[in-house]
C-alpha cells in the first residue's frame, strides 16, 4: 500500500510540476543580423566623434559607459567625460576612428557583445575593444578602451619615452592607497 501512495504522490506532483520559464519571449535573432546592427552602431558613433556630434556620439553610450582612453589618466565614467569631450566637439574637432577589421562576439542572450577593433586615426593605428549592451531595442557602448597599437620592435623605444611619466603617475597612485 505504501509503494502504490508513493507511485500515486509522484505521478501527481510530475503532473502539477511547474516549469521554470527562462524568458518565454526570447526568439533568437540571427547572430549576422545581430553583428550588421552592432557595426551599424559602432560605425555611427565613430562617425558621430568624427563629425563633433556630442548628443548623436554619446546616445550611442549607455547612461553608465566607460570610455578609457590611451593616456592613463583617462578612465571616464560617461558624465566625466562628457565634460572632457565637451569642448572638443563644440570646436568642431573630436576624433576621427575608422575600422579597418572587427570581431564581435554575442552573449548567449543577445543583450551583451563584446569586441574588438583595428582602428585607422589621427594617432596611426589603434586598438579600439568593448561592451555593449542592448538598451530600448537599440544597441549602446557601454564599456570602450583605446590604446595605440605599438609594434613589438619599438616597444623599449616607447617605454624609455614614457618611464618618467609612468613613475610618477605610478608613485602617485601608490601614495592614494
Amino acid at each position: 500500500m505504501r509503494l502504490a501512495i508513493v507511485i500515486c504522490l509522484s505521478i501527481f506532483l510530475i503532473s502539477c510540476k511547474t516549469e521554470i520559464e527562462t524568458n518565454s519571449q526570447f526568439k533568437p535573432i540571427p547572430t549576422k543580423d545581430i553583428k550588421k546592427s552592432i557595426n551599424t552602431t559602432l560605425d555611427s558613433w565613430h562617425k558621430a566623434a568624427a563629425e563633433a556630434n556630442f548628443d548623436n556620439y554619446f546616445n550611442l553610450m549607455t547612461k553608465d559607459g566607460v570610455f578609457i582612453g590611451t593616456d592613463p589618466t583617462e578612465n571616464w565614467q560617461n558624465e566625466a567625460f562628457k565634460t572632457f569631450s565637451k569642448p572638443y566637439f563644440d570646436n568642431g574637432q573630436a576624433w576621427s576612428f575608422k575600422a579597418l577589421e572587427r570581431n564581435i562576439y554575442i552573449y548567449e542572450d543577445q543583450k551583451i557583445a563584446w569586441f574588438d577593433e583595428l582602428l585607422d586615426t589621427q594617432m596611426k593605428l589603434c586598438r579600439g575593444s568593448g561592451v555593449l549592451k542592448f538598451e530600448n531595442n537599440q544597441w549602446k557602448v557601454a564599456h570602450y578602451v583605446l590604446s595605440i597599437a605599438i609594434p613589438n620592435d619599438n616597444v623599449s623605444e616607447v617605454v624609455k619615452i614614457k618611464t618618467d611619466f609612468d613613475n610618477i603617475y605610478m608613485n602617485k597612485l601608490l601614495k592614494e592607497d
